[in-house]
């Protein structure tokens, strides 16, 4: 029988929350049965297991992530749109260090497409629309984005720029134009170039 007042979502949001408080991989069953106090037994009825407990963090925190990149987005368009959603991830990485670790939990392709990351793939190619690049350059810099933004925020929370001048604020705001500057001048393809 169900322990009351235990439920999915709530030892969802509990894996959640100890992920930010001790990383994304100390997230197990055992360890949020410990924050309640039950028995491990006891959580088998909402969850099958320390995997499916990660996977239900990831969808959460992609979710998480996607609303407030709709809300951040919403009546923006070019640079401000880039900024705009550039620094979703970052705060959110730097709220939510343990949950933004999740949304990079590698899914399976069923569970992934159900997610909320496909909502993340469409702001980022309606931000692009603003910089008129079509396919394939569009797919190309929606990889591009994620890639710095990630990259960046990686480091960033790792302290890979804790140690020098100057203010890791100032790199990210030069970053941004960086990366606003290339949109707008996207590079037509080198056709005499192999694969």
């Amino acid at each position: 029988m169900a322990r009351a007042g235990l439920t999915t979502e709530r030892l969802t949001l509990a894996g959640a929350e100890l992920a930010d408080e001790v990383g994304f991989d100390q997230v197990t069953v055992s360890a949020v049965a410990r924050r309640f106090d039950v028995k491990v037994a006891s959580l088998y009825s909402h969850l099958k297991s320390s995997q499916d407990l990660r996977t239900r963090i990831a969808l959460l925190a992609l979710e998480e992530l996607a609303d407030r990149a709709a809300d951040a987005l919403a009546g923006r368009a070019g640079k401000d749109a880039l900024t705009a959603l550039a620094n979703v991830y970052r705060d959110y990485a730097r709220e939510h260090p343990g949950r933004y670790a999740a949304a990079q939990l590698r899914l399976d392709p069923q569970t992934a497409a159900a997610s909320a990351g496909g909502r993340h793939a469409q702001m980022t190619r309606a931000l692009l629309r603003g910089y008129d690049l079509t396919e394939p350059d569009q797919t190309h810099a929606v990889r591009l984005l994620g890639s710095v933004f990630h990259g960046y925020v990686s480091l960033e929370l790792g302290g890979g720029f804790s140690h020098s001048a100057p203010d890791t604020q100032e790199t990210w705001s030069r970053v941004l134009d960086a990366l606003d500057a290339l949109l707008r001048n996207w590079p037509a393809p080198d056709r005499g170039a192999t694969p």
